[in-house]
């Protein structure tokens, strides 16, 4: 269908669209005509990804002006979605013969590691993707290439040298490729699917690709610095994204990462004379590239696989410092820098310092000035190319220890970062477990190069509420901040706050309820009647692995497991990814039978963030508490002062808003279709207060009705149990058209009465038309 938006005409590859899939496409419209940026909640299930890319390819064929678009996900499951749903776009638009010419020629490529897009076996069937990372650099380094005695060396990567004979003017032919689709083209030619992509990135219009590769400087500075200002950066699903800015920027070290930095440094120092005994001119050649201040560049795209991590461009360009441009003396460096951090970590008390603290305490045994630290980065990295050192995996810890004294070196003053020393995991008091942390306490670090840099960054998820905290967090003003609520002609969610037991107790996670048997008992009563009750899948959500561990003991020894297994086979998510795998496809086995099943599993874990529970695998979720954060963690403390002081957010505020995020990522992992249908049960009287409950998404409260709210265990089993009644009656599509499906028909003729009326489907709206429905 066509659609207009303002001057602009949309093409949709559906019949119908959605309320909210329109407005949606306004904001955006409003957005890249303002030149900013936005932050844009939209409702599970309705269509966002669709949407969005129907949207952009009609906004860069009518703006010529406008760059790629960059749109960044968390996985590669995510990654192949996107691009099928651009296959779609644009086969829709091939249909309706628009813009034909000019679209045959758009490229789109998705990113991946080496480990995703390599054919070459070494490197493919490597377990972890450091390993191929390094397997890679062994068979397509620079020196490696120049050494081989002719191009089909066993030592060399077939598939890349077939890729460099076809020279640098080689692109790939117009196309969406996703990662299968790259694969089966690089078999087809004999060529390297991962440096194909890596340099179609120059040239494709839509690039599809990791948030890391935006946001880590150690990776963007390598995979992302010519793209240019005019590009439109899309974060999808970004309810999380202050703490992946957070993590970018973070180091940790172990005693194990420490000692195994000893043995790269003697290892480096008998390469370094060995290379001395041999060609020692190879290494006057270095210093003299340093003392000319030219700073680490790769000889080649195969050469680098980091890069320093620092986000200053003044800092890139000062000159190495003197007592570090011998390859000696900065080994010497280094290792003095390991003697200091390894006092620190025989230490028996926990400490907290600021990195000016710490660079004072360090300054006696350092002999230098604290400048040469923020190059010990990109210094190690010369060095290993310098040393043509191929397996990089071996040398990891060291790379480590550079970043961390780099980001030290960067940001000397200043409260964004915080060293923190731990001589044990709190949860273990008893066991040795010394931790060495830098940490990063302000996410803008990462987020404001990104802001800067391109023209338009859209942050969108459909559970990124409440909207106003992540404009102050990351330090931006956007065009536009908007969360949509929901369409449906008749009402297929139904979410709860139960915040006592059958015996009027009150229920909560808090740490003085969560072991009172009264508590333990009305939780599992409320997960049995569930199982009882609702048919097929039904997803537990804990706030931790200990409490779920906890919780499941207690239950046992109630008998209440075995009731529960009456009616559902139990599966359990662990912290091991391949169990987790198996449990996965057993508890779907088990909804597909018949038999019905029911997964418990962790808040903030795996299941939480990237699995869906459509359809029948989930047709109840029930939230046992807030999932607050560790408030213990000296990380955290830091962070909310940090958040307190610099950007009047109090302690209560921010605890609360990421709380309630991840509860709704938690349920909004049920309704993943307009067609799907869903019980959300959020246990915890917390849940009732209004700095709880306001903070939802919009979508949620829509449907929150005050007789759903502060309800017993024996209310809420009754309310679903008429719920299910009343969803389970005959219902067909036609009846949701001009409700919760528009026509193309319908949208122009609402637009050509009166356009505010597409406007006016808020909250309101919304519950009176499941009122209505309902009756």
């Amino acid at each position: 269908m066509k659609i207009p938006i303002d001057d602009l005409i949309v093409y949709f590859p559906y019949p119908f669209i959605y309320p909210e899939q329109y407005l949606y496409m306004k904001e955006l419209k409003k957005t890249l005509d303002a030149g900013g940026h936005c932050i844009l909640e939209m409702p599970t299930g309705t269509g966002k990804t669709v949407t969005l890319l129907s949207f952009f390819v009609a906004y860069r064929a009518a703006r010529k002006s406008i760059g790629k678009l960059i749109y960044c996900t968390r996985t590669v499951g995510e990654i192949d979605k996107v691009l099928e749903e651009l296959e779609r776009v644009l086969a829709y638009r091939r249909d309706c013969n628009v813009d034909v010419a000019s679209e045959s020629q758009l490229v789109a490529v998705g990113l991946t590691t080496r480990r995703n897009l390599c054919l070459h076996p070494a490197v493919k069937d490597s377990e972890t993707r450091e390993e191929a990372d390094s397997k890679c650099r062994s068979l397509t380094a620079s020196w490696i290439r120049e050494s081989a005695t002719s191009r089909s060396s066993d030592s060399l990567c077939r598939y890349y040298e077939t890729l460099q004979q076809k020279g640098e003017l080689f692109q790939i032919p117009p196309g969406v490729y996703s990662m299968s689709s790259l694969n089966a083209f690089g078999e087809e030619q004999g060529i390297c699917p991962y440096f194909t992509a890596r340099r179609s990135l120059q040239y494709a219009s839509i690039i599809v690709y990791n948030y890391h590769y935006l946001l880590d400087p150690k990776i963007a500075r390598m995979i992302s610095t010519e793209l240019e200002r005019d590009c439109v950066v899309v974060f999808d699903e970004a309810h999380n994204i202050d703490d992946v800015c957070i993590e970018t920027m973070s180091v940790h070290l172990k005693r194990d990462t420490i000692q195994r930095c000893y043995q790269n440094l003697s290892h480096l120092s008998g390469l370094i004379q060995d290379v001395k005994d041999r060609n020692a001119q190879q290494l006057q050649e270095e210093y003299q590239r340093v003392l000319n201040g030219i700073s680490y560049l790769p000889s080649s795209e195969t050469d680098a696989l980091s890069v320093a991590p620092i986000l200053s461009d003044s800092a890139l360009q000062e000159t190495i410092p003197g007592n570090i441009r011998k390859a000696e003396h900065f080994l010497r460096f280094l290792r003095r820098i390991l003697e200091y951090i390894q006092n620190v970590m025989q230490r028996n008390v926990a400490t907290q310092e600021t990195t000016w603290a710490f660079l004072q305490s360090m300054a006696s045994l350092l002999q230098s000035d604290f400048r040469a630290l923020k190059f010990s980065s990109d210094r190690l990295q010369s060095l290993i190319q310098t040393l043509q050192i191929t397996h990089l995996l071996e040398f990891q810890p060291l790379q480590t220890l550079a970043d961390f004294v780099t980001i030290l070196g960067s940001y000397p003053t200043g409260n964004a970062f915080v060293v923190i020393f731990e001589p044990y995991d709190e949860r273990y008091p008893s066991i040795p477990d010394p931790l060495l942390q830098l940490a990063c306490l302000d996410a803008s670090l990462a987020m404001q190069p990104v802001f800067s840099r391109f023209r338009s960054v859209i942050l969108t998820s459909g559970t990124i509420s409440p909207i106003e905290l992540y404009s102050r967090i990351l330090m931006f003003t956007p065009v536009t901040a908007k969360s949509l609520t929901m369409s449906f002609q008749r009402r297929n969610v139904c979410p709860m706050i139960v915040t006592r037991g059958s015996d009027q107790l009150p229920i909560s996670s808090k740490y003085d309820y969560r072991h009172d048997p009264s508590v333990v008992r009305n939780y599992g009563t409320l997960v049995m009647e569930m199982a009882r009750m609702v048919p097929d899948g039904l997803v537990c959500f804990f706030t931790s692995y200990v409490y779920m561990e906890t919780m499941i003991q207690l239950w046992h020894e109630m008998g209440i497991i075995k009731r529960i297994s009456e009616y559902k086979l139990i599966f359990i998510e662990t912290p091991d990814n391949l169990e987790c795998t198996l449990a996965l496809k057993n508890y779907r086995k088990a909804c597909d039978c018949g038999r019905g099943a029911i997964f418990m599993c962790v808040a903030r874990g795996k299941v939480a963030e990237g699995i869906d529970f459509d359809r029948h695998y989930g047709r109840c979720v029930i939230v046992l508490g807030v999932p607050f954060q560790y408030t213990e963690s000296r990380v955290l403390r830091a962070r909310l002062e940090f958040l307190r002081t610099n950007l009047q957010i109090s302690e209560g505020d921010f605890l609360s808003f990421d709380a309630v995020r991840q509860a709704a990522q938690c349920i909004g992992r049920v309704i993943r279709s307009k067609t799907d249908y869903g019980i959300m049960v959020f246990a915890d009287k917390r849940f009732n207060r209004p700095d709880k409950k306001n903070k939802l998404p919009k979508w949620v409260l829509q449907f929150l009705d005050d007789a759903h709210c502060d309800l017993s265990v024996d209310m809420a089993v009754s309310i679903a149990s008429a719920f299910l009644k009343q969803i389970a009656q005959p219902f067909y599509a036609d009846n949701a058209t001009g409700v919760a499906l528009i026509s193309e028909e319908q949208l122009l003729h609402w637009m050509e009465t009166n356009d505010k009326k597409l406007d006016s489907f808020e909250y309101s709206h919304y519950l009176h038309t499941s009122s209505v429905s309902q009756g």
